[in-house]
């Protein structure tokens, strides 16, 4: 099959600046080469490539968009491009450097103190500490205010009592960024180291979608921390909804990943695969299949790239992320859907790769708000009425 070159219909090359085109290009060619001949044996036996993960922080993959504490200080929209190589190769491995980095390391460095950045980012940003996110659980995912895990205030300690659920880095995590109530009701993030008495973690097995990405719970019976493991410039659920619009700008980008990788495919396969004595990519019915793929990659790509120039200028608003997360993660799905019905009983196999990306787009189309609850905050936008209240 041809090598993979990505997709620029309206040459947006041109509207990136050279180190954007250099980063991207570097990690495209690391995906296709140490990714991609390795990602299939991770999905069948359901294991995450941690042997990747120094060469993730090597190309400073990791709080990317961090300045200081060893972190690489990108722009946003440099970050966008990593993640769309990334979900390229996995939304596995792309979940693994956005939860690092995006709802990790952004709420240390945002909400935390001087202490707990310098005894936690660098690490990170090495990829030599592993963090994971606790926010949702078992019976609170779109309404995250009604999270039921506590944190009760004892002296010089907080006491947690609860569970956390589709936890991603949650059984490898060496930190855990935990969302409770304490007693006065108000939601407060934590930093739970592993091994703490009373925390443990249970990883979440049979998983048909995301399968090369390690899924956990998380449960605390009265685990103590010590109080200076509360982030301290933040309460109420601003905290996680700042991180969660950090890690939807990143889906949005990596949805594009998804779509040029199974536009390629399919695309290469139509032109050699042979019926009625010849190929099927001259059929009408097949070209206007990779026709609507191309429309949308491209214009997810424009959607995708104005909201990373917004993000960069701290212009975006949460509406705006909401918006390229439910539109390119709902076409991603869309076109994966196309790709494999052009591959016919080839689709359903890990030969190739269309049928892992289409799983793995039913995972990313529900997690950091599901495709029903970005519409709903795009309703409240419009008609000023929240909806889901």
């Amino acid at each position: 099959m041809k090598a993979f070159e990505g997709s620029d219909f309206y040459n947006i090359d041109s509207l990136l600046n050279e180190e954007e085109r250099m980063i991207r290009d570097t990690v495209r060619a690391w995906v296709s080469k140490e990714v991609i001949p390795i990602i299939e044996k991770h999905d069948r036996e359901g294991t995450f490539p941690k042997n990747l993960i120094p060469q993730l922080a090597e190309m400073g993959t990791l709080g990317a968009t961090i300045k200081g504490y060893e972190c690489a200080g990108l722009s946003y929209t440099t970050y966008g491009l990593i993640m769309q190589e990334l979900e390229r190769g996995d939304s596995g491995l792309r979940s693994f450097v956005s939860v690092q980095g995006a709802l990790c390391m952004y709420p240390i460095f945002a909400y935390g103190n001087e202490e707990q950045k310098q005894k936690y980012l660098p690490g990170m940003a090495k990829g030599k500490l592993i963090g994971c996110f606790g926010l949702t659980e078992p019976d609170f995912g779109s309404n995250p205010g009604g999270m039921l895990t506590r944190a009760t205030k004892d002296g010089s300690s907080y006491i947690l009592n609860g569970s956390k659920m589709w936890i991603t880095n949650g059984g490898v995590a060496d930190v855990a960024i935990v969302w409770a109530k304490t007693e006065d009701g108000v939601i407060r993030g934590f930093l739970v180291d592993k091994g703490t008495p009373g925390y443990s973690t249970k990883d979440v097995h049979g998983k048909f979608s995301l399968r090369a990405s390690v899924t956990s719970e998380l449960n605390f019976s009265d685990c103590r921390i010590p109080a200076s493991n509360l982030l301290p410039n933040v309460q109420g659920l601003k905290g996680p909804f700042g991180c969660l619009n950090n890690a939807r700008f990143g889906i949005a980008w990596g949805a594009l990943g998804s779509m040029m990788a199974v536009f390629h495919e399919a695309t290469e396969y139509a032109k050699t695969r042979i019926q009625f004595d010849k190929p099927i990519a001259s059929y009408q019915l097949v070209q206007a299949k990779l026709a609507y793929m191309l429309q949308e990659i491209t214009k997810g790509q424009l959607l995708a790239l104005q909201l990373g120039r917004l993000k960069d200028r701290g212009e975006a608003k949460a509406h705006q992320i909401s918006l390229a997360k439910m539109n390119n993660v709902s076409e991603a799905l869309k076109i994966s859907r196309m790709a494999r019905d052009i591959l016919g009983a080839s689709g359903i196999t890990d030969e190739y790769q269309v049928g892992r990306h289409m799983r793995n787009l039913e995972s990313v189309n529900t997690y950091e708000g599901t495709e029903d609850i970005h519409r709903l905050v795009l309703g409240e936008y419009v008609t000023g009425i929240p909806a889901y209240r």
